[in-house]
């Protein structure tokens, strides 16, 4: 099992939430995201995870990955 941590800007309500997971969840070997928004964190788990994929799903929710 694979786990991946991002920092990611401007999310800051539960619809952030929602359109991150929707989004990074649809990938294939995903089998978990969670959404810190006080730490503006997103960590995904799963197998086989593809990091390029991860962070172009984050972008199509809205959002930007800083770190």
């Amino acid at each position: 099992m694979a786990i991946r941590r991002y920092q990611v800007a401007g999310m800051s309500c539960q619809h952030c939430v929602n359109a991150v997971q929707g989004e990074v969840g649809q990938l294939a070997g995903v089998t978990a995201v969670d959404v810190d928004l006080s730490q503006g964190a997103v960590t995904v788990t799963g197998e086989g995870l593809d990091d390029a994929a991860i962070r172009e799903a984050i972008d199509e929710a809205g959002y930007e990955v800083v770190g």
